[in-house]
């Protein structure tokens, strides 16, 4: 049974390959883990466009889940600096490549409702204080669908953080159009899209 990061990080760092660590996975590795399924039944979530397919057969401590970068038109957009030293040959001396919360946070909500948990979500957004304005807005220029971006804001009137004061709707695509996502469900009165029944308030404002 092989370590998935050690794994990862061979693939990283040794043969060049630009797979990195997104979605719920990310989040967990930056201390986002608190309501997130953890244990051996998580996945670990891998995005790259070139991911070999060997990696999901080998027998690691945890099942590897892997998605393209399409979800963004800059692939690279919102990933964190590997600052490892290229000279290093010391595994240990390496750095995961990984997606930075403000983009982990929205290939999470790709997964919604199918494999990922509103409540979950919801609960880790909660702790997103920190994420900065300048990186949220751009992610949300560059993704490629509606239904984040709606569901971003969703989330974000939700937990009212300070950031949100600094992210106007009217500055992005959102569509036109009711979305459905949810069976049985709600559409949110501004966002048009539907979530669950306790998503939806009678009032919805910009945040402030």
């Amino acid at each position: 049974m092989f370590d998935w990061k050690t794994c990862l990080l061979s693939l990283q760092h040794i043969m060049r390959n630009d797979a990195h660590v997104g979605g719920s996975t990310a989040l967990a590795q930056q201390g986002y883990d608190h309501y997130l399924r953890l244990g051996s039944n998580a996945p670990v979530w891998i995005y790259g466009d070139a991911i070999p397919n060997w990696l999901t057969r080998l027998p690691l401590n945890a099942p590897i889940e892997t998605r393209r970068t399409t979800l963004f038109a800059d692939p690279s957009l919102g990933l964190k600096k590997d600052e490892t030293d290229a000279s290093s040959t010391l595994p240990w001396d390496w750095e995961l490549k990984m997606s930075a919360p403000e983009r982990a946070v929205m290939e999470v909500m790709d997964e919604l409702p199918d494999h990922e948990s509103f409540h979950n979500l919801d609960m880790v957004f909660e702790s997103l204080t920190t994420l900065r304005p300048r990186m949220l807005s751009a992610l949300l220029h560059s993704c490629r669908k509606i239904k984040v971006r709606r569901l971003f804001f969703v989330f974000a009137d939700r937990q009212n953080h300070p950031w949100r004061k600094r992210l106007d709707p009217e500055d992005f695509n959102l569509g036109r159009g009711d979305r459905a996502l949810v069976t049985g469900g709600k559409i949110h009165p501004r966002y048009r899209i539907m979530v669950p029944e306790d998503f939806v308030r009678a009032e919805t404002g910009d945040g402030a």
